[in-house]
């Protein structure tokens, strides 16, 4: 066996392995990064849901609002209804 060909057999041996390491390296690092991103997504829909939860509650109270006037309203009229019959 002559030595270039020994030292190819080597070269490939090592580097097949340093390709492998350097493959779940890199694929540790994508992971890591979509996590990351998926985590700022969750964020952004958390703040987005908490913000629709606030206007909402803004928007319920007004409606509560409202709706306690009609009630006045209403016992007023029939008040007056009664007191025509």
């Amino acid at each position: 066996m002559s030595q270039s060909v020994y030292l190819l057999t080597i070269g490939l041996f090592l580097g097949t392995i340093l390709i492998v390491f350097a493959m779940k390296y890199f694929a540790t690092v994508r992971q890591s990064q979509s996590r990351i991103a998926n985590e700022d997504a969750f964020r952004d829909l958390a703040q987005k849901a908490v913000a629709a939860q606030s206007q909402n509650a803004t928007a319920l109270s007004a409606m509560q609002a409202e709706f306690s006037l009609f009630n006045t309203r209403l016992a007023a009229v029939e008040k007056i209804l009664k007191a025509v019959e």
